[in-house]
């Protein structure tokens, strides 16, 4: 078994033609190998906010809130939420042959990493895009 030892986000930018922010996000495990296991290719975001008025800093934070865990709804807890998120990524990572209980994906380190050109548009340096 190969242990999981980070999360890790990469952030594209989604729409070349747009001034506004549009990326996508895909979140994977990285393994103790140094392979990587998809778990979440479904995520990104846009914004009328221009890219300048964005920061390294913001691009990170608004990153891990869209891979999750979602806000309650319908009479859920935050801690259901939590707990669903982690069972599903859980599953994921599972299916693809990696074994990693829940508990112990949630403790992990998560990095975004920013492309060059996300970076770009942003004016931020690639050697602190990555934590």
């Amino acid at each position: 078994m190969t242990a999981v030892t980070r999360l890790v986000t990469f952030v594209e930018v989604d729409d070349p033609a747009s001034d506004a922010i549009s990326v996508s996000a895909h979140h994977e495990a990285e393994l103790l190998d140094g392979t990587r296991v998809l778990l979440l290719n479904d995520r990104g975001w846009s914004s009328s906010q221009g890219w300048a008025e964005t920061s390294v800093a913001d691009m990170r934070e608004t990153t891990r809130t869209v891979v999750g865990p979602d806000e309650p709804f319908g009479g859920r807890s935050q801690e259901d939420m939590e707990a669903d998120h982690w069972a599903f990524l859980q599953q994921i990572a599972e299916r693809q042959g990696v074994v990693v209980d829940a508990a112990a994906l949630r403790r992990l380190p998560h990095d975004v990493v920013l492309s060059r050109q996300v970076l770009a548009r942003i004016g931020g340096n690639p050697d602190t895009a990555s934590r």
